[in-house]
């Protein structure tokens, strides 16, 4: 056939002929298959086919004159030149050879399917979209549901049409591209009645940091259209790539959506209508049936995941660089059966220098609303609402733009805002995706937002606090650092970071680092699970308002203490996920008596101590009789991570230990709950933040792998000074030459016995000099807080430098 080519016979090769969305549809149908990636089978109407079209009806002339005299940046005349142009596609007739080869293939496609009409997709395909550096995403029409030759003869043309829409049109104009050159083709493909099931869309990376060692998939009940216009908020799922190719299942975060709306076919009127899905299905889920209230059971999340990187590694090989994939996938609510519905290059962090920009906020303010936090940046301006793109003259350069929802008719104003603010949309929303490729903030889903910044005024939106974005009353100060990674030079002495929050990790992954010096569990599950972990296990010993309570923040697991396993090796698997294969330390909960009190719950387990600081914590709550089965909920946790997510990475470090015989008990209880130090390559390091820690490091250092110094309590416990009182708060002083002893005289004697030592301290951030002198006694490593690694690592490198000096010289 002249006009249609199947997608088995086309490739990323012919994006000239069958545009960008339909070559790669026949990419993966050719060469993907056979690796198991199901892609529903169809056709392409070529752009030859579309030329054809336009020089039979005599429409060249016309639309260049309409182009000819346009004004791009006059939305009116912009719109109503780009709507006289659509009008003459659709007032035309199809040729009868172009319509006999359309009709012929359809009726070919559906006796394969063994359906008479059988229902399709109808999706334009321009030849300049889904290239790695523009996508004209939503900037052409795609219609669902199509059935019978009359139906989908109409689409077709509405797809032709669609490249002259006002949206489309300004695009190419901002994107460089001739209007001559760009032509349209249209996918017709078997349509996967995902209004029965669920779809959604798979980034083969983070969309917000750019980091590249995870899948990150979402979802919505019904077609997927909701997702992109931001009215449905979607399950979200991340999977760690490195693992998974290795054979462990690591799904390492999984977020419950709100999914309002289920989009589906309406068979009856003929017509796609978005349904409220009811409260009870949308945020009450039940472990042992997860496909009722997650989009996708945990398998078919691996599933899909596995396509993705195949995908990506093809087109990546295809290319012959890394190239990073925007995917949509959908479920068949009759058959079962996942299918991939497109693939192309994800065309924002793909593009992106390797300068790295940090944001700092450096003041606290009023909080005026919340939501999904897009981008890391932050920015000021006074606040817009704005309802509908009409009234797009109100909004001025600078203005924050706050709305229910965008699409691409939104465009021109979002152009100009300093940041965006939606009550409704997810990470792959229309609002974000745009707010990316423009560089800016945005809020999303931040309900009640119009209603919160009605009054406008100055804000200050804030998306560098990690998942959370939030918008501020008024300005606030920040400062940005920018640096280039790889022009900071390499150290002897690593360096590490202190990450307490999970949802910071794959952003700080990205500075320069060599792994995390401490990542603090109780910091992890007092924001993730947030129940004392007895009262998880010992409901009948809390009062009836507790319980009620706890049943709540519970709903949906199948106990106590499933919830608090599944949420902490979530939360530790996502920081383990994101330095991988760097180490990963992480110490045990070190909560102090009073502090395990005010966890939900903790009142009921926990004593009353005069002085918390030097009673029951740390590793002599492990082994007690009145905390172990709290503690072998932490262990299995870690286990969960290592064993079957494959993180291996993930180094254990035992707070507070105050005798050897301390240690050898802590290590007897992890033991029992299946974590053995040496065991699939576990280590266990200990804290030395207690003289005897370092008066015995040779007696320790037969227990433990290495050590990390906690220089605020060796400090406090080297001075007998307490670090929270105000009369005595001038003698607290880490470089006090009894501090440096200690310190170096641990290092002296773990090195003896092949153990490592690093520090997890604040001093060597707040004190160059003190950095200093622990690079100058060999110390292993240094764990800094984020904001003063980059300036500390030049510090490093200065030391080492002078050091080789010295010892050249000498």
């Amino acid at each position: 056939m002249r006009f249609v080519r199947w997608f088995k016979e086309v490739g990323i090769e012919q994006v000239p002929l069958v545009g960008g969305k339909n070559a790669s549809l026949g990419e993966m149908v050719r060469e993907l298959g056979k690796l198991g990636v199901r892609v529903p089978d169809g056709f392409a109407v070529t752009a030859e086919a579309y030329h054809h079209f336009l020089q039979a009806n005599g429409l060249g002339a016309p639309i260049r004159e309409q182009l000819r005299e346009l004004n791009p940046h006059d939305p009116d005349d912009l719109a109503r030149r780009t709507r006289l142009i659509r009008n003459l596609i659709l007032r035309a007739s199809l040729p009868e050879d172009l319509e006999g080869e359309i009709l012929l293939a359809y009726r070919e496609l559906s006796r394969r399917a063994g359906i008479e009409d059988l229902m399709v997709a109808v999706r334009s395909s321009a030849t300049a979209e889904d290239l790695p550096t523009a996508s004209f995403a939503g900037q052409h029409e795609s219609y669902l549901g199509i059935q019978g030759e009359a139906e989908l003869l109409e689409a077709v043309k509405k797809c032709f049409a669609s490249l002259y829409t006002a949206r489309a049109t300004r695009y190419r104009v901002d994107m460089g591209f001739p209007h001559e050159k760009v032509l349209l083709s249209v996918g017709v493909q078997q349509l996967v009645r995902s209004d029965l099931a669920s779809s959604g869309v798979i980034f083969t990376l983070d969309t917000e940091t750019g980091f590249d060692g995870v899948v990150m998939l979402e979802g919505v009940w019904g077609l997927g259209e909701n997702i992109v216009q931001g009215k449905s908020t979607p399950d979200r799922f991340y999977v760690h790539k490195e693992t998974l190719a290795k054979g462990y299942k690591p799904l390492l975060w999984k977020k419950l959506g709100a999914k309002e709306l289920r989009l589906v076919y309406d068979a009856e009127h003929h017509k796609l209508r978005n349904n409220p899905v009811a409260p009870a299905e949308r945020n009450q889920w039940v472990l042992s049936n997860e496909e009722v209230q997650w989009v996708l059971s945990n398998e078919e999340v691996l599933t899909l995941a596995r396509w993705a990187v195949a995908i990506e590694q093809h087109y990546s090989k295809k290319r012959g660089s890394p190239t990073p994939m925007d995917i949509e996938w959908a479920k068949d609510g009759i058959t079962g059966e996942l299918f991939i519905v497109q693939a192309r290059p994800e065309t924002v962090h793909s593009r992106k220098n390797p300068t790295i920009k940090t944001y700092t906020l450096l003041q606290e303010g009023k909080v005026l609303v919340e939501g999904l936090a897009v981008g890391e940046k932050i920015a000021t301006g006074p606040a817009k609402v704005i309802r509908d793109p009409k009234a797009m003259n109100q909004i001025k350069p600078g203005d924050v733009l706050v709305t229910v929802t965008t699409n691409p008719d939104w465009e021109p104003i979002m152009k100009i805002a300093s940041a965006i603010v939606t009550e409704r949309g997810g990470r792959t929303s229309h609002a974000a995706i745009v707010a990316r490729e423009l560089g800016i903030p945005a809020v999303v889903g931040a309900a009640g937002a119009t209603k919160a910044l009605a009054k406008g005024g100055p804000v200050t939106v804030s998306c560098a606090q990690g998942e959370v974005g939030r918008v501020y009353e008024g300005v606030l100060k920040f400062s940005v650092e920018e640096f280039d990674p790889f022009q900071i030079g390499a150290t002897r002495t690593q360096v590490m970071m202190n990450v307490g929050n999970p949802e910071q990790a794959f952003r700080l992954a990205l500075l320069p680092n060599d792994g995390v010096g401490l990542a603090r569990m109780e910091f992890i599950f007092a924001d993730w699970v947030g129940i004392h972990p007895l009262a998880l296990l010992h409901p009948e010993k809390l009062s009836p308002k507790v319980r009620r309570e706890i049943e709540v923040k519970t709903n949906g697991y199948k106990s106590g203490r499933e919830y608090f396993i599944d949420r902490l090796s979530q939360s530790i698997a996502v920081l383990a996920g994101a330095f991988y294969p760097k180490p990963v330390i992480l110490r045990m909960s070190d909560f102090k008596t009073n502090e395990y009190a005010k966890l939900l719950g903790g009142e009921a387990f926990e004593p009353s101590e005069e002085n918390p600081m030097l009673g029951w914590r740390g590793a002599s709550r492990y082994y007690h009789p009145d905390y172990k089965e709290g503690f072998l909920l932490e262990v299995e946790a870690v286990r969960r991570v290592r064993d079957e997510m494959g993180l291996a990475n993930l180094v254990v470090m035992i707070p507070f230990c105050r005798t050897v015989e301390e240690g050898k008990k802590v290590l007897d209880v992890m033991k029992e709950g299946g974590l053995e130090r040496g065991k699939n390559g576990l280590e266990v390091y200990v804290m030395a933040e207690i003289p005897s820690n370092v008066i015995l490091a040779e007696e320790f250092s037969q227990v433990f792998d290495g050590f990390s110094i906690g220089s605020n309590d060796l400090t406090q416990l080297v001075l007998g000074v307490d670090r929270d009182s105000t009369q005595v708060a001038a003698l607290f002083d880490e470089r006090s030459p009894a501090v440096r002893w200690a310190c170096a005289e641990l290092i002296q004697k773990a090195h003896k016995h092949g153990r490592k030592v690093g520090i997890c301290g604040q001093a060597p951030s707040d004190y160059p000099e003190f950095a200093a002198f622990l690079v100058d006694a060999g110390i292993d490593s240094i764990s800094l807080n984020p904001d003063s690694v980059v300036r500390t690592k030049r510090r490093i490198v200065e030391t080492e430098q002078n050091r080789k000096g010295r010892k050249a010289r000498a």
